[in-house]
């Protein structure tokens, strides 16, 4: 099954909206959208009309798990309170193996994969789709949000994983994110400071989960190389790479979502988890 996704259209006035300790965007009173509502069109084999059906989730949703890949997660036994919230968001297909399920989990109920990922890592799908859908298969059930249309260049490679889930019958569902709603998200924080040629998936997934669900609690984002323990961190949690500037704003990124955390509209877990007594 593959869906678009498309935002409500009062996202238009994104900037105008303000954090609120209900963790939910609140938009103006004029706007008779109070969070955040879907449209889902269906794509078919050989046109792609709009049909309107009832949004794929439940909202609004209760607690979330928004899970970056810093290199801050290693070591830090955060998988089981991961896993213990209603809704779990993951970024960029990450490995999900035995090794890190301490530190990260297992669960996922949305994962993002960016085009850029079918390209390097699946050779565009153009030659085998064997081993992306093989891969596939450690997100379970899950939603996969890909942005398909914002750029030319991203959209075969996301219309490739559509049809190569679909032609297996794969029990994933393909989300294609509004590129309206991803060009909004990005005017708002370059607004509040965050100059990127290009955000991160981790801050547009957190952007996504403050107008989804009740509670957001962050995992994985770290931008720097050390960590608060002094000792080093890696630029992802299952790599031994250092932190290196780019595309993406990663210590402007932060300030803005600490500032969310002080307010109290998200909490960023960014040390160890505490352990979890038996059957909390």
């Amino acid at each position: 099954m593959c869906v678009c996704v498309y935002m409500c259209a009062h996202f238009m006035t994104l900037t105008s909206l303000s954090f609120t300790r209900r963790h939910l965007f609140r938009f103006p009173s004029r706007s008779v959208c109070t969070c955040v509502c879907l449209h889902v069109c269906s794509l078919h084999d050989t046109h792609f009309p709009l049909v309107y059906q009832k949004t794929p989730l439940q909202l609004p949703l209760k607690k979330c798990s928004v899970v970056g890949n810093g290199g801050v997660l290693k070591h830090s036994g955060c998988g089981k309170d991961i896993d213990q919230a209603d809704f779990i968001m993951r970024c960029n297909l990450p490995p999900l193996s035995r090794e890190y399920v301490e530190d990260v989990g297992t669960k996922t109920h949305l994962v993002t994969a960016n085009p850029s990922i079918i390209e390097k890592r699946f050779q565009n799908l153009l030659w085998s789709r064997k081993g992306f859908v093989e891969s596939m298969k450690a997100y379970g059930s899950s939603y996969i949000y890909m942005p398909a249309f914002s750029m030319k260049p991203g959209t075969d490679p996301s219309l490739r994983a559509y049809y190569a889930l679909a032609d297996t019958s794969s029990n994933l569902t393909m989300l294609f994110a509004n590129p309206e709603f991803l060009r909004t998200v990005g005017k708002f924080w370059k607004g509040r400071g965050v100059h990127a040629k290009r955000l991160s998936t981790g801050l547009f997934l957190v952007s996504l989960a403050l107008g989804l669900c009740e509670e957001v609690t962050a995992y994985g984002f770290w931008p720097f190389s050390v960590g608060l323990d002094e000792q080093p961190v890696s630029h992802h949690y299952y790599d031994n790479v250092l932190p290196f500037s780019g595309f993406h704003a990663m210590p402007e990124e932060f300030v803005q979502l600490w500032q969310l955390h002080k307010s109290g509209t998200l909490r960023l877990r960014v040390g160890h988890c505490p352990p979890r007594e038996v059957g909390i």
